[in-house]
């Protein structure tokens, strides 16, 4: 089955919506191809991490927004103290990484990338479906001003946030760009 265990899909999902810190380390072919080869090695681990998704889904405020430039990251700390941490750990150290906190912050960074990149493709068609939404608001007879200015300024932090994810590291965009379709594969997206 090409599909990627419940966690690591949800967080490919997600997207990193806002930008990274400048990162002095470059993101090279060699670590992005670990990156990936690590996700298909935890696919075959899916049954084993539906308990932890569980767990995590219990402890997380639903109302509360993940900070979705370190989707990967924030996940694997939250994962510490778990079963599954130590297995995560073992998996990507065969795929070279030092431990799994390098592991996720090299995923947050291919992950941005990669949401750039497709974004990229769709900036013209999300521009003028924000701008159509934008005129439909606005010209709505049933209603009221204060409901307008309120879903105008949930439009305006979704412009936001799109516009930030888009703005991921030139540098890192070259580097994921020839694995897109590895990483569409490993993930089972449809980006």
């Amino acid at each position: 089955m090409n599909r990627l265990h419940p966690i690591l899909f949800t967080l490919a999902c997600l997207l990193a919506l806002s930008p990274l810190t400048v990162h002095a380390e470059t993101l090279t072919d060699q670590t992005i191809r670990s990156f990936i080869s690590s996700l298909e090695a935890l696919q075959g681990m899916e049954d084993e991490f539906e308990e932890l998704t569980d767990d995590l889904s219990t402890e997380e405020n639903a109302a509360e927004m993940p900070d979705l430039s370190r989707i990967f990251s924030s996940s694997v700390e939250k994962m510490k103290g778990h079963d599954m941490y130590d297995q995560l750990e073992e998996v990507v150290q065969q795929h070279g990484f030092s431990n799994a906190e390098q592991w996720g912050k090299a995923g947050d960074r291919i992950f941005h990338a990669w949401s750039a990149l497709e974004m990229g493709k769709q900036s013209g068609e999300m521009n003028q479906e924000m701008a159509k939404a934008m005129e439909e608001i606005d010209n709505n007879p049933h209603m009221s001003e204060a409901q307008k200015q309120q879903m105008r300024e949930m439009m305006g932090g979704a412009m936001s946030a799109y516009e930030q994810a888009a703005n991921a590291p030139e540098a890192d965009k070259r580097a994921v760009r020839p694995h897109m379709d590895a990483l569409r594969a490993a993930t089972g997206s449809d980006l």
